[in-house]
């Protein structure tokens, strides 16, 4: 359960700073719904542009944004649909698009749902306390725009060897950014920093997205409720919601999965991670390339037994396959081999674990035999935007993309096999779920008994939370009323 008990003292501070910098907290019935939104919200929205650094930004954290840089209003939700003349299936498989909520991933969403809590209840005093915002990539980018936007000092944590466009960014943006050692695996050491910072800085308040609950409550609550709303726009009368494929990461976009599940019989959930560190389909290590998804152990806000299946993806492919999707030679292949040039345009709306991600859906879609009647949803998390410099990277270590290397990908993209999908029987989902007993248990002190709880009454202990989101809107709308007064 998120811990909703208010300290009265702090949440007066809190909403006196709130009035002082005009800012009004969004609700999660807002983020699922824009049409909740003040119209003079939305009139203000009108001359601010995506990723300012303005508090009524705030309410731009949903899937709803018009797809426009500056003013734009809210419509349906942002979705790409993949023809099988690019997946060489027969299913239809959509992705959600990450690129127009503010930072341009989706992320913004689980940091705000972290951090409006402490908020509103008065435990985070921006006086003298710093959000630290640990994680590969995205998270601690959102962490880091939400805090400017609350007016609340900011700490940024990743690996070093991150995009150098990440780390520019992060600049303007936090207050402090400390790069770790390695790159997306190496999230034990982010949390051995955190570590550290929470003995030796008593200003630090560490928000891990890996063990945040409100991280998979926005999700379940907003990004799943999007995706069953993009099926009602596009499914047929015959067409199934057969699954959904995501990217482990933090585990937080996995909530959304649990509430496809919950209200979609049949639909199948599948993580995707990367096959050069295993960590679910082999208990493994090593490295790979697919930014932003660390691993290496199992998220403590994984819930295991909403995962039917593990996908792993050669880290190969999504860089091969950003290259046709980006480069004038990739581009000119596809529009050759059908794909419509609307489509083509909008390729550069998916980065590389967005690719990543669309590799996994494939194979759950040819794995599973689904039909055209068969709809599979995935997450397409951020956009090129922030790996000009991974393109720029591949050309200087393998020549300029050319024709001849595009035909090759094109014909690699259409022949993807099912190799590396494991079905996850009863005790496949057991073990994984003790995996976090090492992580979370001894490395990071949470308890046993919760551990257990989250498996042997885990429709209470997941259930209790999922509903937790009515009390933490009235405390939201109750702190704005007071804001506004």
């Amino acid at each position: 359960m998120i811990d909703l008990d208010v300290n009265e003292a702090g949440r007066k501070k809190n909403i006196e700073r709130c009035k002082e910098k005009g800012i009004i907290l969004p609700t999660f019935a807002q983020m699922r719904d824009p049409s909740l939104i003040p119209e003079s919200i939305k009139s203000e929205l009108s001359s601010i542009g995506l990723w300012d650094v303005h508090p009524r930004n705030l309410f731009r954290v949903n899937w709803h944004n018009e797809p426009k840089e500056k003013g734009g209003k809210f419509g349906n939700v942002n979705f790409i649909e993949l023809p099988s003349s690019i997946t060489g299936c027969k299913a239809r498989i959509i992705g959600l698009v990450g690129k127009w909520f503010p930072t341009g991933a989706h992320k913004v969403g689980a940091a705000y749902a972290c951090l409006a809590p402490e908020l509103v209840t008065g435990r985070f005093d921006p006086t003298t306390k710093k959000a630290v915002w640990p994680s590969t990539g995205n998270y601690c980018r959102g962490g880091a725009y939400i805090s400017k936007l609350l007016s609340c000092p900011s700490i940024a944590i990743l690996p070093a060897g991150m995009s150098r466009e990440r780390f520019d960014w992060l600049k303007t943006m936090a207050e402090e950014v400390i790069a770790t050692p390695g790159t997306e695996s190496n999230v034990k050491e982010i949390f051995d920093k955190c570590a550290e910072l929470e003995r030796t800085r008593p200003d630090a308040v560490i928000f891990n997205q890996f063990d945040q609950l409100p991280n998979h409550l926005w999700h379940y609550q907003v990004t799943g409720p999007a995706m069953a709303e993009v099926f009602g726009q596009v499914a047929g009368p015959q067409d199934h919601l057969s699954g959904v494929v995501l990217s482990s990461g933090s585990a937080g976009t996995l909530g959304s999965g649990s509430y496809l599940r919950d209200h979609f019989p049949g639909c199948r959930v599948a993580v995707a991670e990367a096959l050069q560190c295993p960590t679910i389909l082999e208990n493994g290590f090593g490295e790979h390339r697919i930014e932003g998804i660390g691993d290496k152990h199992i998220p403590w806000i994984h819930d295991v037994r909403d995962t039917d299946a593990a996908i792993g993806v050669d880290d190969e492919l999504p860089m091969r396959f950003i290259r046709l999707f980006n480069e004038p030679a990739g581009k000119k292949a596809l529009l050759e081999n059908g794909v419509p040039q609307a489509l083509v345009d909008k390729l550069d709306w998916m980065g590389i674990s967005s690719v990543g991600n669309l590799i996994g859906a494939i194979k759950l879609a040819k794995y599973y035999e689904l039909g055209e009647h068969d709809v599979v949803f995935t997450m397409f998390t951020d956009s090129m935007v922030m790996y000009q410099s991974r393109l720029a990277e591949l050309n200087a270590e393998r020549g300029v993309y050319d024709q001849r290397q595009a035909d090759r990908d094109l014909d690699r993209l259409a022949g993807i096999e099912v190799d590396h999908v494991m079905e996850l029987s009863q005790v496949d989902k057991r073990r994984i779920h003790n995996l976090k007993y090492f992580t979370w248990v001894e490395q990071r002190g949470k308890s046993v008994s919760e551990l257990r709880a989250q498996w042997d009454d885990y429709r209470s202990y997941w259930g209790d939370l999922r509903n937790q989101v009515g009390a933490l809107d009235e405390l939201i709308e109750d702190f704005n009323a007071e804001v506004l007064r």
